[in-house]
């Protein structure tokens, strides 16, 4: 039963969700911990951001974390495969379609109105985590560690996997 779980947990947004994996990202955290309760917020908030400072997809990544963590690698496997094989059989059927009318006005406006809906789902997301760390880390640890992230990597172009470093090591010193 929990394999089947994880499978509809992972194959649903990635089915439903257009745009890769950062746009996949919200529904899958309403799968997780909504609607099965694997992760609480800030688990799954820290999850996301461990797998941001890895190199590779972040869909398939999250869904080895996840399975891995509710049913070892049988559930890793389950979740992976969810996530990665609706995606590559419908690439395969609709390559041909998708390439015969890649001019199409009606595809590139598609393509268009697809855009601010997942620039919204991932504001969503993006204020349910900062709302998330202003509970559990308090206003003043939020903010110093949003402006100093922001600044690092807006104004001094360090890598990301840098600062999730290093607000990981300010977390372990001063959070608690």
């Amino acid at each position: 039963m929990i394999y089947w779980e994880l499978f509809l947990a992972f194959l649903i947004p990635n089915i439903i969700g257009y745009g890769g994996g950062p746009a996949i990202i919200p529904l899958v955290e309403a799968e997780v911990v909504g609607r099965y309760g694997w992760m609480t917020s800030q688990e799954f908030a820290e999850t996301l951001a461990l797998g941001n400072a890895l190199p590779s997809p972040i869909a398939t990544k999250m869904a080895g974390y996840v399975g891995y963590d509710v049913a070892g690698i049988g559930g890793a496997f389950v979740a992976v495969s969810a996530t990665v094989v609706p995606s590559l059989l419908l690439m395969i059927g609709a390559l041909g379609l998708l390439y015969r009318h890649r001019n199409s006005p009606r595809v590139k406006r598609m393509s268009q109105w697809v855009r601010p809906v997942i620039a919204m789902m991932m504001a969503w997301l993006t204020l349910g985590f900062f709302m998330e760390s202003i509970n559990t880390s308090g206003m003043l640890h939020t903010f110093l560690l949003g402006g100093v992230a922001a600044v690092a990597l807006v104004r001094f172009n360090i890598h990301p996997a840098f600062v999730v470093i290093g607000a990981l090591i300010y977390g372990a010193l001063f959070i608690s």
